[in-house]
């Protein structure tokens, strides 16, 4: 037993920890926890753990994953409660396992998140965002590291549902992972983008479930 997975959860003010605080984090969680990690060889040796999608700053996950090698055998039902009782609040560890699939395969997130708006009546809004998002084309420009680009979000997110939310809506949908990869927030910037009357005053998202290209759950 040398590479193992861990699935879990960044909800609460740990939503507010970025891809690298949230790697040293891990780092000092497994050395509270006693976990021997395995490191890297080399002039600049680091242990060996790889976050298979990072995180937004700013999006819940109840379904992160997390590969890693370990030095020595550990307890694969014990790790996780070990591992959570060394973290901080917000990083709750689920499951600890052997994986048998690359993370190459996940292609599809379900999310939730919640669209408030300050003083509009939900019911008006609501039919309007079934509407924008059942379109056959929403392009969305965005930046990248080669500069301005464009993403058509039709297709590469789907499965829309909306449903009436204190003080707003809330919606459940599926994004493309990876290739490309679907940043939540272009939901935000397309309403901003092409019907600036449904942007929300504030939106949020959790990522619920990772699929594969089947829309089956992968682990």
């Amino acid at each position: 037993m040398d590479k193992l997975r861990l699935r879990f959860e960044k909800t609460g003010r740990a939503v507010y920890i970025s891809h690298l605080d949230l790697m040293r984090v891990v780092q000092r969680v497994f050395l509270r926890a006693g976990v021997p990690l395995r490191y890297s060889e080399g002039f600049n040796p680091h242990p060996l753990i790889s976050i298979c999608l990072p995180l937004s700053v700013g999006t819940a996950s109840v379904c992160e994953l997390m590969d890693f090698r370990v030095a020595a055998d550990v307890d694969l039902d014990a790790l996780p409660d070990a591992l959570t009782a060394a973290a901080p609040g917000g990083i709750r560890f689920l499951e600890c396992y052997e994986p048998r699939r690359k993370a190459a395969e996940i292609k599809w997130l379900r999310i939730e998140g919640v669209f408030e708006y300050d003083g509009a009546d939900a019911s008006e809004i609501l039919p309007r965002l079934e509407e924008f998002f059942s379109r056959e084309s929403i392009p969305v420009s965005r930046r990248t590291k080669r500069g301005e680009g464009v993403m058509e979000l039709a297709g590469n997110a789907r499965d829309f549902s909306f449903v009436r939310a204190e003080g707003g809506v809330k919606l459940s949908c599926t994004v493309s992972a990876q290739e490309p990869t679907v940043n939540p927030e272009l939901l935000v910037k397309a309403l901003e983008q092409l019907d600036c009357a449904l942007k929300p005053d504030f939106a949020g998202f959790t990522r619920i479930e990772t699929l594969d290209r089947e829309f089956k759950p992968f682990r």
